[in-house]
């Protein structure tokens, strides 16, 4: 069933896009709103690592997206799974470092803080 292999091999690939940071605008309304959700969860439990986590959360976004991307291209387009290429993972990382670096500047700037933080002027 080649054509059930593909649909959900284009679902994959169709969420890994959204998660990924090939578009303009999915991290303003996907990664870091599930990025900052994660961040919020863990200083409940402990508030020094806000930034931290929301890093990780945001990092954890982007690199599954890529890697949902992958795997449904690979479902959709090829018969047998072509092997992972090294060069492409690189491509990612260094992608996912330039806006990792764009979110801790948003932190440094107090335009991201823990969720308390927005209402008490902190």
């Amino acid at each position: 069933m080649a054509w059930k292999r593909k649909i959900s091999g284009g679902v994959l690939a169709t969420i890994g896009y959204l998660l990924s940071p090939l578009s303009w605008w999915n991290d303003a309304f996907i990664n870091l709103p599930l990025a900052l959700v994660f961040a919020w969860l863990v200083s409940f439990v402990y508030k020094p690592a806000f930034a931290a986590s929301l890093i990780i959360g945001y990092w954890l976004t982007n690199v599954l997206g890529f890697v949902l991307m992958h795997k449904g291209a690979r479902q959709v387009f090829s018969e047998k799974p072509p092997p992972d290429s090294r060069r492409e993972l690189w491509a990612d990382v260094i992608v996912s470092l330039a806006y990792t670096a764009v979110i801790i500047g948003l932190i440094k700037l107090g335009v991201l803080k823990p969720f308390a933080g927005y209402f008490t002027g902190r």
